[in-house]
């Protein structure tokens, strides 16, 4: 029976994979308005009822790892390290997937992904939205981590600025240097509200 989940799992991959890839190739070739979903599920040779099952709208075809992310963001807190602080963990976590970024910015397609996504509206809203979402459960984590309530305005701020840092991060000619200042001024202001986190 385990067998079966694994292989069913890994198939289910498999068919995520290959939409999300198949949708790549034909905005970057023909421009995502002038696809639709159906020529999507026509590459991956699925359904569109399959297509559906795996991404709930066109938009999130582009961004296929969106889940990935905001796990790994939580458990950038969540599973930190005795003694590292909420805004060490996640300055680390940020250079971690800023390092993964610079491999990717190496793959030919890169800029085109990102001309993509910035020239297209519902790409650029669609990214806007999933960072939100982002921050609301990367808040909830720190909530939790410092026995607070979800609403906490601290821990609300603190999510917003460390994914705003991100990007100051990502565009910096000096990564590392942007990241340790940033986050020395995150620092600074949570010890002050969270002394003992």
């Amino acid at each position: 029976m385990t067998e079966a989940i694994g292989r069913r799992e890994r198939k289910k991959a498999q068919t995520r994979q290959s939409l999300a890839d198949a949708a790549l190739e034909l905005f970057l070739e023909h421009g995502y308005d002038q696809v639709g979903v159906k020529d999507v599920a026509d590459a991956a040779d699925v359904s569109v009822t399959t297509l559906f099952k795996h991404f709930t709208s066109k938009e999130a075809l582009v961004f296929d790892q969106d889940d990935d992310l905001e796990a790994a963001l939580v458990a950038a807190v969540r599973e930190r390290p005795p003694g590292r602080s909420v805004p060490q963990a996640l300055r680390e976590h940020l250079l971690l997937n800023q390092t993964r970024f610079a491999i990717h910015t190496a793959d030919p397609r890169f800029a085109d992904f990102t001309r993509l996504v910035q020239d297209t509206p519902a790409l650029r809203d669609y990214s806007q939205r999933m960072w939100t979402r982002h921050e609301t459960a990367l808040a909830r984590a720190i909530a939790q981590a410092v026995d607070a309530p979800d609403d906490d305005v601290s821990c609300v701020a603190l999510a917003r600025f460390a994914l705003a840092a991100r990007s100051l991060i990502l565009q910096h000619p000096e990564p590392r240097r942007a990241a340790d200042e940033a986050f020395a001024l995150l620092e600074h202001g949570w010890a002050a509200s969270h002394p003992s986190s």
